[in-house]
């Protein structure tokens, strides 16, 4: 017999995980989609009671983001700069409607290659926490999620909240979206970064390429080609360049690895100089 369970505590979820496999239903954008005119098969835990696993909320270490909090609370809630580009892909997810239901943390379980919500997290040095009924741990995002589809959760735990350290908010940030068109679009390839600028050169920089391999990745070597840059019409130019060792293109209907790996790079350069306000960022198609 399926089960349909609909807790009010994190508690009382945690102890419905511990004693059964369940499929947790949040804001539902992707669930429903999945399932389509398919009967139901899995037991069905839906979290969206769980009041305490939504919002924004400043500790004294990190930024915490509730599992449950939507997109649309993202974008309204007041943020350091550093998290612009967070708030520049959540605009991307989807339509309005999808935006005011569909939560961060179902963005991330979902797995896929296209989640807009990733790189923009990536170059936030966001971490994900996870509990079950015994323990709590955190994984860094990029080791959360293992590919196309998979991530690391273990059975019992579920996503509680993401963390952004505080020491990472820092700097300007920027999101730039590669698609067919401008609306309801999935991804051919997007870029977020974020630049920390100290007497007229990059004294840091974080660089994130998503939908061009399974899983979103950091670009360490446009990272290590721009810190130290100085701040000028150079330097799109050596972000441009740069070594991205880092991406395994992918090819699908909606370009092929080639094309990936160029509009990678142009959209890097686009990113960056977004970040500094020599461009406005807009999602190019």
């Amino acid at each position: 017999m399926i089960r349909y369970a609909k807790p009010t505590t994190v508690d009382e979820a945690l102890a419905l995980l511990g004693e059964d496999r369940w499929r947790i239903l949040a804001g539902g954008t992707d669930f429903y989609p999945a399932q389509g005119a398919k009967p139901f098969r899995d037991n069905i835990l839906d979290i969206n009671g769980l009041a305490e696993l939504r919002g924004i909320a400043e500790t004294g270490d990190h930024w915490r983001i509730g599992a449950r909090t939507t997109w649309t609370d993202v974008v309204r809630h007041p943020l350091p700069v550093a998290f612009d580009a967070l708030k520049a892909a959540a605009r991307e997810v989807g339509s309005v409607q999808i935006q005011n239901v569909a939560s961060v943390a179902g963005n991330l379980c979902n797995a896929s290659p296209a989640a807009d919500g990733v790189p923009a997290l990536m170059v936030l040095d966001a971490d994900v926490e996870l509990r079950s009924a015994k323990a709590t741990r955190h994984l860094p995002l990029g080791e959360f999620i293992l590919g196309n589809r998979r991530t690391a959760l273990q059975p019992g735990e579920m996503v509680t909240a993401i963390r952004v350290p505080k020491r990472s908010a820092v700097g300007a940030s920027a999101f730039v979206k590669l698609g067919a068109r401008r609306y309801l679009v999935i991804s051919i390839a997007m870029v977020a970064a974020r630049l920390m600028i100290e007497d007229g050169a990059v004294a840091d920089a974080a660089i994130a390429v998503g939908a061009c391999s399974a899983v979103a990745r950091r670009l360490a070597g446009v990272e290590a080609v721009l810190r130290g840059c100085p701040i000028d019409e150079a330097l799109a130019d050596a972000a441009l360049s740069a070594p991205i060792d880092e991406l395994s293109p992918i090819g699908d209907v909606r370009g092929s690895a080639e094309y990936r790996e160029h509009a990678a790079r142009e959209i890097v350069a686009r990113a960056v100089r977004a970040a500094l306000g020599q461009d406005s960022g807009k999602v190019a198609a």
